[in-house]
């Protein structure tokens, strides 16, 4: 059994069955034994998976000039920062480097007061603790986890409580016996901070999702887990060794994000954002050098993970 895993197995056999939201948090987080705060890089071709921030310098280029166009609509304030949210280990910090920059973890750093700009985030809103939940029987139930032997297993737990319910029924089709759904509070946290931190500006979120009606598609759920850029079903393995993840429900952001200020300008897939992006210059400052390895990167990010990524662009005052 993994590290994480035997700190989880002691606090399930001291206690019972534990959240999945909890299982998730120490799986990924653990400041020791955490996946994401291990020693050992989870990112590119020798670790677990790739992210579009690892396709660079072409992704940091392309976000820069969308973000650039962002800053121009908003008459080039003299304070304009850009925030990025999931920061990990600083890829995009040369990108943003014409502004003031302010990398920001899920325990580390903290959102301005209140400042004027860009809320950025790729990947990040996919990685935060959610809940399991399953409808069975007329009612939406906690799925939580137990320990049998040296694995762990899904363990059915009581029913919902009414605020779970309630995110369930607004951002979700109407609930099938047996659907399962995840549940991101946190998610929802976040929308609130900026809200009260973003002055004026703009958030831009890249991840993989759903909308409400998308969200038919999985009846399973959506939870993931990354090994050696494989993708498992079975999240309970080897808790700390790999990734889990949860698909965004967009619905449920754009529609917290009202609340708190923040209107659509539009939800697109990543290959439409980068070609807002890059048909300016027809891609010239992304290509400049003519180097292969930038088409190819290029090629990746608008046919391979631009189709399957989707991009959310919210606003907060008025642009100039």
């Amino acid at each position: 059994m993994t590290a994480a895993g035997e700190l989880l197995a002691r606090e399930i056999r001291a206690s019972g069955p534990v959240p999945f939201r909890r299982f998730m948090e120490v799986a990924l987080y653990h400041p020791e034994h955490g996946y994401y705060r291990r020693p050992r890089d989870p990112f590119g071709k020798e670790g677990d998976f790739f992210t579009a921030e690892q396709v660079q310098p072409v992704f940091g280029i392309l976000v820069a000039a969308r973000v650039r166009q962002l800053f121009r609509q908003m008459g080039e304030p003299a304070d304009f920062a850009v925030v990025e949210l999931g920061a990990g280990r600083g890829e995009m910090a040369e990108a943003f480097s014409e502004w003031r920059y302010l990398p920001i973890d899920i325990d580390s750093g903290a959102l301005p007061a209140s400042f004027r700009g860009v809320v950025f985030s790729n990947e990040f809103f996919d990685a935060l603790p959610v809940e399991a939940v399953v409808y069975r029987g007329g009612a939406f139930r906690r799925q939580l986890v137990n320990v049998d032997g040296e694995r762990f297993v899904w363990h059915e737990g009581l029913e919902v409580d009414a605020d779970t319910a309630d995110y369930l029924r607004r951002w979700f089709p109407a609930p099938e016996e047996g659907r399962w759904c995840e549940v991101n509070f946190e998610a929802l946290r976040w929308m609130e901070r900026i809200g009260r931190s973003l002055e004026a500006g703009y958030m831009l979120t890249i991840d993989y999702g759903y909308t409400r009606n998308e969200a038919v598609r999985f009846p399973a759920g959506t939870l993931m887990g990354y090994r050696r850029h494989t993708a498992r079903d079975n999240v309970l393995e080897d808790p700390g060794d790999r990734d889990i993840t949860a698909h965004v429900n967009f619905t449920a952001l754009e529609e917290c994000g009202e609340r708190c200020g923040l209107r659509k300008n539009n939800f697109q897939t990543l290959a439409q954002m980068l070609l807002t992006a890059g048909e300016p210059d027809q891609f010239a400052a992304a290509l400049s050098t003519g180097d292969l390895r930038r088409r190819l990167q290029l090629k990746t990010l608008l046919f391979g993970m631009g189709e399957t990524f989707r991009v959310l662009l919210l606003s907060k005052g008025e642009e100039k």
